[in-house]
């Protein structure tokens, strides 16, 4: 048996501002730094073999707090299948002033639905489609040998993990709601198969993210 923890990033400077950040590069806001420790203390238990995080800085100073509260010198592994969905013409802009311009049911394709295209955008398909063969190739293959592995990323490509991993459905997933600095740990036997789930470090925030 081994361990699958995946963790949200803490809070942004952007999610705190309610912009679409995407795949802009931006920081931890200070309390995101918090969070980032409490998801840290709320996996002391569990030994991490390896860490997997996307190229985004907010994911990695989130890693890095999280690697001082563990301890251990465990350097990540980086990669662009990890990133943030992106919003295209959407991103930077305050996603309740385009709920205002838009509409309610425009705004929840834009934000939820599973291949309602965005302009210069992925749609959460896609992010789907780069995550899952990055797990299959890359991280399924450590778990079957009982490493226990971190990931640390974003709210969407957190989401494809969690409908591969439970067979959720594309309705499904546009109701799941995963919030900064939470924790969801898997623990999956020696063929892959999710055996529990437990949330841990739960954000009561997370729906206004």
């Amino acid at each position: 048996m081994a361990y699958l923890v995946l963790v949200r990033h803490g809070v942004s400077e952007w999610n705190k501002l309610g912009k679409w950040t995407g795949q802009t590069d931006v920081n931890l806001a200070e309390e995101g730094f918090e969070e980032a420790r409490r998801a840290g203390d709320a996996i002391k238990d569990i030994r991490i073999d390896s860490v997997h995080v996307s190229m985004l800085k907010r994911a990695h100073e989130t890693f890095q707090e999280i690697r001082m509260v563990l301890g251990g010198a465990i350097e990540p592994k980086r990669h662009a299948a990890l990133n943030e969905r992106s919003y295209g013409v959407h991103t930077g802009k305050n996603k309740w002033e385009v709920k205002k311009e838009i509409g309610e049911e425009e705004f929840q394709r834009i934000r939820r639905s599973w291949d309602h295209p965005v302009e210069g955008g992925e749609t959460m398909k896609d992010v789907y489609n780069r995550v899952v063969p990055y797990y299959t190739d890359h991280i399924l293959p450590e778990l079957v040998v009982g490493k226990n592995v971190l990931v640390v990323a974003h709210g969407n490509s957190l989401r494809a993990f969690v409908k591969y991993l439970e067979d959720m459905s594309d309705e499904g997933v546009g109701t799941l709601e995963f919030g900064t600095g939470e924790v969801f740990c898997y623990e999956v036997d020696e063929k892959g198969n999710v055996l529990e789930k437990t949330i841990r470090a739960t954000n009561p925030e997370k729906l206004k993210l």
